[in-house]
């Protein structure tokens, strides 16, 4: 019984590195498809019901809507600087958090859900965010309700 056991742990483990791997790969290339403005493979990682959630506190896109932003622009750089990737017990989905750097932006976090599908692992939603370190929360906070406040 306890080689049994063993047994199911190991395999199991290893389909987890294996997803593991298969997720990482997939964010990978999202970023790469991003950088060459090759928005068919950016899309095609996408679910079909996917989004993307920008810095900004209303942009919440559709794919077909971020599709359509995106398609004349000729891309931007984001580099995984470090991973974090969890899956759910049954394996059929999995969230990542990572801290991604940016010409444009410096330090930014991108998190997320990806769904395993017939085709592989999709993003099912993606975000984007800006981290605040917290010397700087009450200063920024600020600025963004001044901001607000005039819109």
């Amino acid at each position: 019984m306890l080689l049994v056991s063993q047994g199911c742990f190991a395999q199991g483990s290893a389909r987890s590195t294996a997803d593991t791997d298969a997720i990482g790969g997939v964010l990978d290339a999202y970023h790469a498809a991003a950088a060459a403005g090759d928005w068919n493979t950016y899309f095609d990682l996408m679910s079909e019901d996917g989004v993307f959630l920008g810095t900004d506190a209303d942009e919440r896109w559709t794919k077909s809507e971020f599709r359509a932003y995106a398609g004349n622009r000729s891309g931007w750089l984001y580099s995984s600087v470090r991973r974090n990737i969890n899956i759910t017990p049954d394996g059929m989905s999995a969230w990542f958090d990572e801290i991604l750097d940016s010409a444009s932006y410096g330090t930014s976090r991108g998190t997320g859900v990806l769904i395993r599908t017939d085709a592989g692992w999709k993003i099912s939603q993606y975000h984007l965010t800006l981290p605040i370190p917290n010397e700087l929360a009450g200063k920024v906070t600020d600025e963004i309700k001044a901001f607000e406040s005039e819109q």
